[in-house]
């Protein structure tokens, strides 16, 4: 008999319930987070006419979320490490809530971007915080199994903000969508405080480790700042930054504003069409994202996907960049490809779990995610100038769209070559327990 089978079956059936019950609270505000992540794309036109914006200022409204979210990033792992998940993402949903009812409700353009950056705060602690739960609540060996899963809900939060919000657009407004959603908001952080726990040990029932006959991971000993220079320090934490900030910032740079433009105005297609596009994207994003999850945690390898579905996702930039004509079925199975072959770069936030003390896990993710939201409060705005700077006029031509895609495109590649500085895990965490301090296997 080994030392977990003492445990009996009630305490393991309390556990996992507990486990899925905190997963689908992270979960929900992590659909909410993704659907004011890339809503924007969708109401460009209803945006614009609100606010007679220019495309500067259609892309500081959009990358509003992500200039708070980025900031955010490191407080909040280093908040989910110190504070917990659950104080964290009672007030993210609160102050997530509030800014969506000010944009909502929004008469003038600083009102709205105000709106923005509040959302932004509150939404940006969601995915560290799932993270932290994740590695307290599943063994390593599903971690990321559990994330691609978590980024297959959470895209739906992205394909609501695609097609069906353009549709819910026509039949009411789209200020009533994002009044309806900050309600939402705001009954998630009450269900969050009263049902949400941040670890096992916290109902009183064992770790996961020690249910599965393992000793427990030490917390971390010193002061947060001690622990902060330890990821930052360490120089593994880093090539999954860089490839964040190429692969992923220009993804949601694309998919979050500019892509249902660059359809209409170099191919022509109706709002409607062009918002399929992008929900194939995010849709297919969500599923590459489960099964490339699963099936690394099988390989017991993160590399192999990550560079080749990496290598993929820059390929499919050619054809946007040279504005090829492509029948529907085509043009519709480049942007499924995009967004399956996106899906990989997640791993780049197991791997940052894997490279670091797992104490330190909600820091060391965090740290790695905020180059995927750096990228695009510097590129959204960015491609608004290079758009707005055309010497064109009038309508945007493609020169115009091949120049600003141009500059995402050299963004892809840098990223694409830092993920061949990445460390293979193996799935397992490189680092043992030493007293006082975590050193490297």
């Amino acid at each position: 008999m080994t030392n977990s089978d003492h445990y009996s079956h009630a305490v393991r059936a309390r556990i996992r319930r507990l486990r899925w019950t905190a997963y689908v609270l992270g979960a929900t505000a992590f659909v909410l987070a993704f659907f004011h992540r890339l809503a924007p794309a969708a109401i460009a036109g209803e945006l614009h006419q609100s606010f007679a914006t220019s495309g500067t200022s259609l892309g500081v409204i959009a990358a509003a979320y992500f200039y708070v979210y980025f900031a955010m990033q490191v407080p909040s792992g280093v908040l989910a490490d110190t504070w917990g998940p659950r104080r964290l993402f009672t007030v993210g949903a609160l102050v997530a809530g509030a800014g969506s009812i000010l944009f909502g409700l929004a008469g003038t353009l600083s009102v709205a971007i105000a709106g923005r950056l509040l959302v932004g705060l509150g939404v940006s602690v969601a995915f560290v915080s799932v993270l932290k739960l994740n590695a307290a609540w599943f063994s390593e060996r599903q971690f990321a199994t559990v994330t691609g899963l978590l980024m297959f809900i959470g895209n739906m939060g992205g394909f609501l903000s695609a097609a069906p919000l353009a549709w819910v657009v026509g039949v009411t407004s789209w200020r009533n969508v994002f009044v309806g959603a900050g309600i939402l908001s705001l009954l998630l952080a009450g269900l969050t405080w009263a049902l949400l726990r941040d670890n096992p040990r916290q109902m009183g029932l064992p770790s996961i480790q020690e249910l599965e006959g393992k000793p427990d991971h030490p917390p971390h000993s010193g002061h947060w700042l001690h622990g902060l220079a330890i990821v930052l320090r360490n120089r593994m934490t880093w090539p999954g930054f860089f490839m964040n900030l190429g692969l992923i910032g220009a993804y949601l740079t694309f998919g979050g504003l500019w892509a249902v433009p660059y359809l209409r105005d170099v191919h022509g297609m109706e709002r409607t069409l062009a918002t399929y596009h992008t929900s194939v994207m995010i849709i297919s994003f969500a599923v590459g994202s489960l099964i490339v999850g699963a099936w690394s945690d099988r390989m017991g390898r993160r590399l192999p996907l990550m560079r080749s579905l990496g290598a993929v996702y820059a390929a499919c930039w050619l054809p946007l960049i040279g504005g090829w004509t492509m029948p529907l079925p085509v043009s519709f199975a480049l942007f499924a490809l995009m967004g399956v072959s996106i899906s990989g770069a997640t791993l780049s936030w197991t791997c940052a779990k894997e490279v670091n003390p797992l104490a330190l896990s909600g820091m060391a993710t965090s740290v790695v995610n905020t180059g995927g939201f750096l990228g695009p409060a510097i590129y959204q705005p960015l491609l608004g100038w290079v758009l707005d700077a055309s010497s064109s006029g009038g309508a945007r031509a493609l020169e115009d769209w091949r120049r600003a895609l141009g500059v995402l495109f050299a963004f892809v590649l840098a990223g694409l070559a830092s993920a061949f500085f990445v460390r293979e895990t193996h799935c397992r965490n490189i680092y043992v327990a030493r007293p006082g301090c975590d050193a490297p296997a």
